[in-house]
């Protein structure tokens, strides 16, 4: 086994017995970007000499005595529109393609401290405004998507560059790209984790979190990056816990919702049938299953939407009236049609989403968590990344993968992806499990309690 095989766990105990350099690992990692990314393309940028000087850096402390913990030393890719001093961070988009930040964001200021090695700035579809990131193809299947808007963390992950990488979560941007390619990916409630620092898509539906190989290997990260940071306004000044701290207690007597509305309509049969295996896996262990039924179902897009689309518009309001014409067609679309919002209706969403989110919160106090469906779909063609359902109907990718991870953004709910199964075709397939506001150590548990069942979790794509 190469050392990019590791998990970040695993990796993380071979370095802390001396079997393994930090040196070792990111050489072994930068060897499998060399090795795959020319067809994967996952990475905006690749900073193997920064990389190499922080793992030489990282051998020596540990060696000297000063080991920082289980993240030391262990290569992380940082999606391209969280900050980085000295380090391009372009959004995946020319209207930042010179922007080289003088300063980190929180998050990777955070990864740092914990010992992190950077490796590169992962692709993202532009401004994080999409489902698909057209600049990266997916691991499992080069003619298909990654998924959006964190691919090139999805990506990069999937195959081994990294051995974690952070990714932000806006309608669903952790989870799909994590879900089709078959990595674990964890959005925090929000507020759990720092903004400062990251560009905002939409600022009260952003969500800053980590993909990796494993569950435990999320609730490490989690551990390094949760946090209250005045400088971001929506960060919640609540008590960090250990995430690591329970998660293998099991399943015994979790009360699992399980929604008999919205998150069962327009699936794909293999997606559908790949979560009710992993859940009667879970009954299996001791956990109880309880139907519920997602309140005012048909408003959850809408209100999505009404918010998201505004929120963008005002955000990128300068660039778009100065260099309108460095946007993608596609994402200043999106951006001209946000400008049309009324205010009266932006804020009749804010105000419905509170009572959806109050409906939200009675519907969970007869569960502990809900589990769904991550994605509609496998990954879609790269050149047709459309589904076409066998009535004639057709849904494109962003709109048809965000439909199921949005709940948890609106709410601003703690959202776990996990692999749980792959199509006949061997594309990577998902579970979403979604917990109550700052319960992420039990919808990891949950994960993690899954992930020893089987051998689902954890695999690497056979690029």
């Amino acid at each position: 086994m190469e050392p990019y095989e590791l998990s970040l766990s695993e990796a993380s105990v071979s370095i802390a017995s001396g079997e393994l350099t930090p040196l070792e690992l990111t050489e072994s990692a930068l060897a499998r970007i060399q090795a795959v990314e020319e067809r994967v393309n996952a990475f905006a940028t690749v900073t193997a000499d920064v990389a190499l000087a922080q793992a030489k850096q990282a051998t020596a402390e540990i060696e000297q005595g000063n080991y920082r913990g289980p993240l030391h030393g262990i290569p992380v890719g940082i999606k391209d529109l969280i900050n980085t001093a000295g380090v391009p961070t372009t959004s995946s988009s020319k209207v930042r393609e010179h922007f080289i930040p003088d300063s980190n964001a929180a998050v990777v200021d955070a990864l740092a401290e914990a010992g992190m090695v950077m490796v590169g700035k992962t692709h993202t579809h532009e401004f994080a405004f999409g489902g698909v990131t057209p600049t990266t193809r997916n691991p499992w299947n080069l003619a298909k998507i990654p998924g959006g808007s964190s691919g090139g963390s999805g990506a990069a992950v999937g195959y081994g560059g990294v051995l974690a990488a952070l990714g932000s979560d806006t309608g669903g941007s952790i989870r799909i790209p994590a879900a089709l390619c078959g990595t674990v990916g964890l959005k925090p409630t929000y507020g759990r984790v720092s903004r400062y620092g990251v560009a905002s898509l939409s600022w009260s539906l952003d969500h800053v979190g980590p993909l990796t190989r494993n569950v435990t290997d999320a609730a490490l990260v989690l551990n390094a990056i949760a946090g209250y940071d005045p400088r971001d306004p929506g960060s919640a000044n609540v008590a960090v816990p250990d995430f690591t701290s329970g998660i293998d207690g099991g399943v015994m007597g979790v009360r699992i919702g399980i929604p008999i509305n919205y998150f069962t309509e327009k699936l794909d049969s293999e997606t559908e049938q790949a979560v009710k295996t992993a859940v009667q896996v879970l009954e299996g262990l001791g956990a109880v299953v309880v139907p519920v039924e997602i309140p005012q179902a048909g408003y959850l897009k809408a209100v999505e939407w009404g918010i998201m689309m505004p929120e963008a518009s005002a955000y990128h309001r300068r660039a778009l009236r100065e260099t309108p014409e460095l946007f993608t067609e596609e994402v200043r679309g999106l951006l001209e049609v946000g400008e049309t919002v009324l205010a009266t209706d932006y804020i009749d969403a804010l105000r419905f989403r509170q009572s959806m989110k109050a409906a939200w919160k009675d519907m969970m106090q007869a569960v502990d968590v809900i589990i769904a469906p991550t994605v509609f779909t496998p990954a879609l063609p790269a050149d047709d990344p459309v589904h076409y359902w066998p009535d004639g109907s057709t849904e494109a990718a962003t709109d048809g993968y965000v439909r199921l991870s949005i709940p948890a953004n609106l709410f601003g709910l703690p959202s776990l992806q996990v692999p749980c199964g792959f199509s006949a075709s061997g594309l990577p397939l998902g579970m979403q499990i979604m917990g109550k506001p700052f319960a992420e150590a039990a919808i990891l548990a949950v994960g993690r309690a899954y992930e020893q069942a089987t051998d689902t979790v954890g695999r690497l794509a056979p690029i």
